[in-house]
């Protein structure tokens, strides 16, 4: 494979020139100048053209540098919005950037400047037709321009050191637009802005990437060598308590042994290294730090160094989880839903298949329960569900899911349960259940089923439905279940909500329930079988 030519400290010490621009307080044309300058000065292309993308999306080339010529027929030149879009469909991907080989380009005439120089019949050689683009993204992501490099000067396609180099270029040219158009609005309202160096400040640090250099030889390898002031301002330390720190005691790697062969495939110049780490502030807070790193070759007996960029990245990361957290639980209860449960039965399955121990399946279903939601409303009966949740959360053994499957109805994992053991687990749960509710008189019990979990097992639905008939089966023998609301008991407390708030109970409302309706709620045992059969699994 062809070596790529050594990148000099220059491209380095350039790109900290361009961050600290950005901060300077420069006109848009001046910074925008400043970047294609450092693109020529310090990575090495002949030439660099900035295209500014206006508002109605179309695109003026505002900066040039590198050559004379290039500049008189590219400079002001405005070009439509889908200038690049016929190009990009024929490129190749470089990470974010874009190289449209010209062996790719269409028959017939060019558009654009061309540069005038001989073509090498080296398939690797740079022609003069090849085209390489990096897109320019503000902080917020927005495409804020483009910018083209042409004739790199050792006349060859750029390896993946060079690349990256010049993506990091990219990403600070699109902070620098941002930033530059804050500046002209900043300008524009100064009489107003003056009394607030703050608010000016903060505006203008608002965008910028963190930049750093680490040690990657030698004896000083993996201490930090010199940081920017995003840097600090993301981390939230000092200048002076990192530099000289090794990073790694910033950070919390879960993965080691991933970031070793990283490191040692970046090392090898195969691929450009984006991570993701857990980083420690100084009051101990963790936050969650995302970027990119390279390694530069300073030169001949000189170490090399680790170029890295990041961002803090914390709160889409949070998002990610609660967006997890969100799919697999259920909004009301917090309880795993139905698809955390079947996740969770897998893995169970694998464990009793390989010790042959059983578990079980329980499906509970809670007692006259649609009396609380009648005689209280439903906002007391979401309460009373949260509060049963709790409790059976409690009463089960670590390691054990509690889920509820919707409505009234709940599911309880357990592995490695059976006879004695499983019947005591049941009676805990009925009697976590039947104690009083806050704020309601209702007692509210429940009904419970279970079925064996086995090495023979494949279904967690046919599981569910089993107990779930199991549960049915229960209610249908149980003539006075211990914690459960009798018929006697249930029609004493329909003529109380029918008779409206008492001294007693203030807090209760009329409902108008007649008798007869607990009746066809506490259903007779041939009834409830009846109903059991035409019954389906309740789905999450």
């Amino acid at each position: 494979m062809q070596k790529e030519p050594t990148v000099r400290l220059t491209a380095i010490r350039r790109l900290y020139e361009v961050s600290a621009r950005m901060g300077a307080g420069r006109s848009l044309a001046e910074t925008l100048q400043a970047v294609v300058d450092g693109v020529v000065d310090g990575l090495g292309f002949g030439i660099a053209v900035l295209n500014l993308r206006h508002p109605d999306g179309k695109f003026e080339v505002i900066a040039v540098a590198g050559s004379p010529e290039a500049r008189e027929a590219l400079l002001g030149t405005v070009s439509a919005a889908d200038i690049f879009d016929a190009e990009f469909a024929i490129a190749d991907k470089w990470g974010g950037l874009r190289f449209v080989p010209h062996e790719r380009l269409p028959e017939g005439e060019v558009i654009g400047w061309v540069p005038d120089v001989p073509v090498s019949d080296d398939p690797a050689a740079w022609h003069p037709l090849d085209a390489l683009f990096a897109p320019l993204h503000s902080s917020d992501g927005e495409l804020v321009g483009m910018l083209a490099v042409d004739l790199p000067e050792d006349q060859r396609r750029p390896g993946p050191i060079h690349r990256e180099l010049l993506e990091i270029f990219a990403t600070q040219a699109g902070l620098a637009i941002d930033k530059a158009r804050l500046t002209d609005q900043l300008l524009a309202e100064k009489t107003r802005l003056e009394a607030s160096e703050t608010t000016f400040r903060m505006v203008f640090e608002g965008a910028g990437n963190g930049m750093a250099t680490i040690a990657f030889d030698g004896s000083e390898a993996g201490r930090i060598l010199r940081v920017n002031d995003a840097f600090c301002r993301i981390t939230g330390y000092a200048v002076d308590q990192l530099v000289g720190v090794p990073m790694v005691d910033f950070l919390r790697d879960e993965e080691p042994a991933q970031s070793r062969r990283e490191l040692e495939e970046l090392a090898r110049g195969n691929s450009s290294y984006r991570f993701e780490r857990i980083f420690t502030q100084p009051g101990g807070n963790e936050i969650w730090l995302g970027g990119t790193a390279a390694i530069v070759d300073q030169g001949a007996g000189l170490p090399r160094i680790l170029l890295i960029q990041i961002d803090d990245v914390t709160a889409r990361k949070d998002a990610e989880r609660e967006l997890r957290h969100h799919a697999a639980h259920d909004p009301l209860t917090g309880l795993p839903n139905r698809r955390l449960l079947q996740h969770r039965f897998t893995a169970v399955l694998e464990r009793t298949r390989a010790s042959g121990r059983p578990g079980a399946v329980l499906f509970c279903d809670l007692n006259h329960f649609k009396l609380v939601n009648d005689g209280y409303g439903h906002e007391a009966g979401d309460r009373a569900l949260r509060e049963i949740a709790t409790r059976l959360a409690a009463e089960v053994r670590h390691g054990d899911t509690v889920a509820r499957l919707g409505g009234d109805e709940f599911a309880i994992l357990a592995e490695d349960i059976a006879d004695e053991d499983l019947a005591t687990l049941i009676t805990r749960l009925e009697t976590a259940v039947s104690r009083p509710l806050p704020g309601i008189t209702i007692e509210v019990s429940t009904s419970i089923g279970t079925a064996p979990i086995t090495p023979d097992s494949t279904d967690l639905d046919a599981l569910l439905h089993t107990a779930d008939q199991a549960m049915y089966d229960a209610k249908t023998r149980a003539t006075e279940p211990c914690g459960h609301l009798s018929l006697q008991h249930a029609d004493a407390d329909i003529h109380r909500l029918a008779a409206g708030p008492t001294a007693k109970d203030p807090g209760r409302r009329d409902v108008g329930v007649r008798k007869d309706d607990a009746g066809s709620r506490d259903q007779s045992a041939a009834g409830r079988s009846a109903h059991r059969d035409r019954r389906s699994v309740p789905r999450a």
